[in-house]
């Protein structure tokens, strides 16, 4: 199977990004996704962020965490639980965009891997965002470029972590935009790719240590890690308003039968072949990738983040319709803990 052996790059993750190439993925993103958007949305991209305004965006149940002083004492009394008020943000209020782009981002069919997925969502939210004036800053992580390209000069005071390749300071132009995307496509092949697991802990702590005033943040990842996540997660959660944009591939919850199959665990470069044939192995797989889904959206839930869920093949334009809903969605932000996310090679030899 193609998707499990990413030895070969997808056009998007070439060693370097051709010339021009950033500026035509986002001239068709502009034209095919943000313009239809903006319809959709009718200008009111303030959806997009909540903070701490003056203007009343909804009414939720109260959580552990949140600030007495915005409880609505007259919502309270006549539902007889409590409510607090949310407000939108009146203000600029700068977006960070967490990237997890280890090899494991490589799965996926031609031209629509995973990795393929994040460019493209990040291009058109980070464009619709700085047309209004918000700044968006971002961190590359696990794509193996610090030694191929000199990292973005970071904030004063932030921190570097292992695997952290750049840090892109918030700025609110198209120019940064293109910058930001064309460091995205100069992703290169798994040879140049650090060795070992991804461990998006060494990412979300780099967030703590300079992420200092609100903002909304995005961890575009398919959460494929180490354990120890969860709580530098909930910690950002607690201080910004975090979407937890999970990324994902349909054959990662379940085999078809293609007969004997080698898998190749992107990051470690572990095979395993397996038998596809063997109905009660693809019942195995299902249930133990079932297992795993369950334990990584009720992880995230109790972290505290909305999840947004992008599938290779869905349609982006729809996804981000998906997301303008998730805003209005309750929080929760209990503390938590949960396992890690194995790969698919690792799923299988689970199963097998």
């Amino acid at each position: 199977m193609s998707r499990s052996a990413p030895d070969a790059a997808p056009p998007a993750a070439s060693a370097a990004a051709l010339p021009g190439q950033a500026e035509r993925l986002l001239r068709q993103l502009e034209w095919t996704v943000i313009r239809r958007l903006d319809g959709l949305l009718q200008g009111d991209y303030r959806t997009l962020l909540r903070g701490g305004g003056l203007d009343l965006a909804d009414l939720r149940e109260y959580q552990p965490h949140d600030d007495v002083r915005h409880i609505d004492w007259n919502v309270t009394a006549r539902l007889a639980v409590p409510h607090v008020r949310v407000f939108s943000e009146d203000r600029e209020m700068a977006a960070w965009f967490l990237l997890d782009l280890s090899p494991s981002l490589d799965f996926g069919p031609p031209g629509q891997a995973k990795r393929d997925i994040l460019a493209g969502f990040v291009a058109v939210l980070a464009r619709l965002l700085t047309r209004h004036g918000n700044r968006v800053g971002a961190m590359l992580y696990g794509a193996g470029t610090a030694a191929a390209a000199a990292p973005s000069p970071a904030p004063a005071g932030a921190g570097r972590a292992p695997g952290v390749d750049a840090i892109l300071p918030p700025r609110a132009s198209r120019a940064h935009v293109l910058h930001l995307l064309h460091r995205l496509l100069q992703v290169p092949g798994p040879a140049a790719a650090p060795p070992g697991a991804t461990d998006l802990s060494h990412l979300l702590g780099t967030a703590l240590g300079t992420v200092r005033r609100r903002s909304a943040v995005f961890v575009v990842s398919d959460f494929i890690t180490a354990p120890g996540w969860e709580k530098p997660l909930a910690q950002l959660a607690q201080r910004h308003d975090v979407v937890a944009v999970r990324l994902l591939d349909p054959l990662e919850l379940e085999l078809p039968d293609v007969g004997l199959v080698t898998l190749r665990d992107p990051e470690t470069g572990d095979q395993l072949q397996v038998d596809t044939r063997d109905k009660a192995f693809r019942h195995r797989f299902a249930r133990l990738a079932a297992q795993r889904e369950a334990a990584l959206r009720e992880s995230l839930a109790r972290a505290g983040a909305d999840t947004l869920e992008l599938a290779t093949g869905d349609d982006l334009l729809d996804a981000l319709v998906r997301f303008m809903e998730l805003r209005g969605r309750q929080p929760a932000k209990p503390a938590y803990r949960a396992p890690a996310s194995p790969t698919v090679a690792g799923a299988a030899a689970r199963a097998a």
